[in-house]
């Protein structure tokens, strides 16, 4: 089945919002190179290196009406933006290898490794989570992602049971048993994040910690910790949902949220958490909070 592939070219502030953009348009993949030739040096652990100009590109099913693509993109960027979209029929590949080919393996803190297949790692006390991420979101690569996986890289997260809302690949929730939950629930609508995130808690053996549900079935119990790294107006509409899985003294991790929003997430929360001063990085943000016991609740 051929394959319907879209190029944008945009200043490296506008890429992050670009990439999501692609995404809620159906994007199975999203990949950022250079548009220019400029040299990159090697970035610190764990960020992600863009160019001042960069190229997005983002693949999508062959089916994909080409039309209502070009207009969805167009009434979502800027005009300055969308004049240099460019869409292309390509063949078949088997793109989950082509993403291995470029992905190369990331440190994210001081001890937690993200890393495809076998690559080595230069690092022999390195707690290592192994991910193909198949057609859902969530490698690392996102300031987002990253964001999330150096706060668990931090946290004391021994013995404590957790839950990854909105899971995408299972990065969170796996990398979270690996640095010593006891158990993780990861949470997605999309049956194919459910499978992608099953295939990648099998290759780190942590399966057997992990239960894996869609969003009608959340869990009855809250626990100490719950991540959601989902966009920021999903993550107001949850703020029942999200806010009743976290037990009272417990915490939750929000990210997903854009720097400008971070004031009418926090709003939507504070009823019932206190957040210390968001982690910043890219323009995006993540929000920590903590849920007030019964003795703490305003009264």
């Amino acid at each position: 089945m051929p394959w319907i592939q879209c190029h944008l070219t945009v200043d490296k502030s506008q890429a992050p919002l670009v990439e999501l953009m692609l995404e809620a348009q159906g994007a199975l993949s999203v990949s950022l190179e250079d548009a220019g030739d400029e040299p990159m040096l090697e970035p610190p652990p764990g960020e992600t290196p863009l160019w001042q100009a960069t190229r997005i590109s983002g693949l999508f099913p062959g089916d994909t009406d080409i039309d209502q693509l070009r207009s969805g993109i167009g009434q979502a960027l800027a005009r300055d933006l969308g004049h240099n979209l460019q869409i292309e029929v390509l063949e078949d590949r088997d793109w989950e290898r082509v993403w291995l080919e470029r992905f190369a393996p990331m440190r994210f803190g001081h001890r937690l490794w993200v890393r495809p297949g076998e690559a080595p790692i230069p690092d022999p006390d390195g707690i290592i989570v192994d991910l193909d991420p198949g057609l859902a979101f969530g490698t690392g690569t996102h300031p987002t992602t990253a964001l999330c996986l150096e706060w668990l890289d931090r946290a004391e997260l021994a013995d404590k049971e957790i839950i990854d809302f909105g899971c995408g690949s299972g990065i969170l929730a796996i990398a979270a048993l690996k640095l010593g939950a006891s158990r993780a629930v990861a949470i997605d609508h999309d049956p194919q994040a459910l499978t992608a995130t099953r295939e990648n808690a099998t290759r780190n053996g942590v399966i057997d910690r992990l239960e894996i549900v869609d969003d009608q079935n959340l869990p009855e119990r809250p626990v100490p910790l719950v991540l959601a790294n989902i966009l920021a107006n999903v993550l107001i509409a949850l703020q029942p949902r999200l806010t009743a899985l976290v037990a009272p003294g417990g915490e939750l991790v929000l990210s997903g949220v854009l720097a400008e929003q971070a004031d009418a997430v926090i709003d939507a929360f504070t009823a019932e958490l206190e957040f210390s001063c968001p982690q910043q990085r890219d323009g995006w943000v993540l929000l920590h909070g903590h849920r007030r016991s019964a003795a703490d609740a305003p009264s």
